[in-house]
């Protein structure tokens, strides 16, 4: 038998995984959070090790019910980041979303610092509220505090309602030109500090997308696709996790904010053809293969 040898131009091709810290929360029932994070980035390629920062039996768009149960974490991220300090471990990328408390948002500023590396990305997702209002878990001292971990951030991902929180904006406020989104995602950069992507913009009727500012460019862009019928919860999730993917596979802000708009919008249209329940969020199981990366 032909012994395989791995050399040459197939050992140029193998890569190290990069590896990414998921501060997010995990929800039993819904696609959101951990639950879409950790499948998306093990299959572009990436390796994922998580940090909870809450457990709900359900995602909050479910109906509110007495059986509810949301339990804090942050006595275990505190624990889980001493633990990980004490291994060495070191990320390529630093990935944060829902935080369950102020004081959690102060715990996670501080894993920022411990484990940013040199060359780290850190991405922020803002996660705050849709539709112009703040989540109900979330009060205005924790909308605060976001901005301040907003700050941290190479790249964040808010929709417009969290744009305007972190612009101190009323939400009627929401730029409808192109003029006024470009403003928008320059006033976020922080004078060109991070880029920046706004999800959930409508350039034209019947579409939606995303507009992006690159600060490595300083240029903008905007990308949509076809408008689906029905609003998904989790998307925004699925979004920032596609897109921090193609980040880390090379791509550049404006190629990762496209294909993060493509995936979520075919996965929009598939879930919405097979007639899921829309609090269940967006089918993207079987569609995974058109994010792992080809050899």
């Amino acid at each position: 038998m032909k012994k395989t040898v791995f050399g040459g131009a197939l050992m140029a091709q193998l890569k190290k995984a990069p590896h990414v810290a998921a501060v997010h929360d995990l929800s039993g029932m819904g696609r959101c959070s951990l639950a879409v994070v950790l499948p998306v980035l093990s299959a572009m390629g990436c390796w994922c090790s998580a940090l909870p920062t809450a457990y709900l039996s359900a995602s909050t768009i479910f109906p509110p019910s007495d059986s509810f149960v949301f339990r804090d974490l942050t006595g275990e991220m505190e624990g889980s980041a001493d633990h990980w300090a004490e291994l060495g471990v070191q990320f390529d990328a630093l990935y944060s979303g829902f935080v369950g408390s102020e004081r959690q948002i102060g715990v996670l500023g501080d894993f920022l610092g411990r484990f940013r590396g040199k060359d780290t990305l850190v991405l922020v997702d803002p996660v705050m509220g849709d539709w112009g209002k703040p989540y109900r878990t979330y009060t205005p001292a924790m909308c605060q505090a976001m901005k301040t971990l907003a700050e941290l951030a190479d790249v964040i991902t808010p929709n417009f309602t969290e744009a305007a929180i972190l612009l101190d904006e009323p939400y009627e406020r929401v730029p409808k030109t192109e003029a006024g989104v470009r403003e928008w995602l320059e006033r976020l950069s922080g004078n060109g500090k991070r880029s920046v992507i706004i999800t959930g913009i409508h350039p034209r009727p019947g579409q939606v997308g995303a507009a992006c500012f690159d600060r490595e460019s300083g240029g903008t862009a905007m990308t949509a696709v076809h408008e689906t019928p029905a609003q998904f919860p989790g998307t925004g999730d699925l979004f920032a996790t596609v897109t921090l993917g193609a980040l880390l596979t090379g791509q550049s802000l404006k190629e990762a904010a496209a294909l993060a708009v493509e995936f979520v919008g075919e996965c929009a249209r598939h879930t919405l053809e097979l007639g899921t329940p829309i609090e269940e969020g967006v089918q993207f199981e079987t569609l995974l293969a058109k994010l792992t990366p080809k050899c």
